[in-house]
């Protein structure tokens, strides 16, 4: 495991998000319920961003675009492509369920470390 320092603690306040780069790849951060957690910014689905996706209650983000939804732990899918309505079902079809790329984080030293697989 690579671990990367992406950001200073204090610049993510609980109930905040950020995107970042570590290495070559972009990642939200996001600060819910205590805990920091990170994730490729790209729905699996059409790549399209989640940084404006929903946090839900049971800890999952929603995609803003076709609402798939994705556990903020383990990037698993809840439920994929279910909008439009009648559409997303064809969408769904067509496209192969994928889970969301997740990443390990910590806390050292004040920063927000994100573990990379090398």
């Amino acid at each position: 495991m690579n671990w990367v320092k992406v950001l200073a603690e204090v610049e993510l306040p609980q109930d905040a998000r950020k995107v970042v780069k570590a290495e070559k790849r972009t990642i939200l951060l996001l600060h819910h319920g205590g805990q920091i957690y990170a994730m490729e910014n790209a729905c699996p689905h059409l790549k399209l961003p989640l940084q404006g996706g929903k946090v839900t209650a049971d800890n999952a983000i929603v995609c803003p675009w076709h609402h798939s939804a994705f556990d903020l732990l383990s990037g698993n899918v809840k439920d994929w492509c279910p909008w439009p309505p009648g559409v997303g079902k064809v969408l769904a079809m067509v496209s192969k369920e994928k889970a969301l790329t997740v990443f390990p984080t910590r806390l050292e030293e004040g920063s927000i470390w994100v573990g990379l697989e090398e």
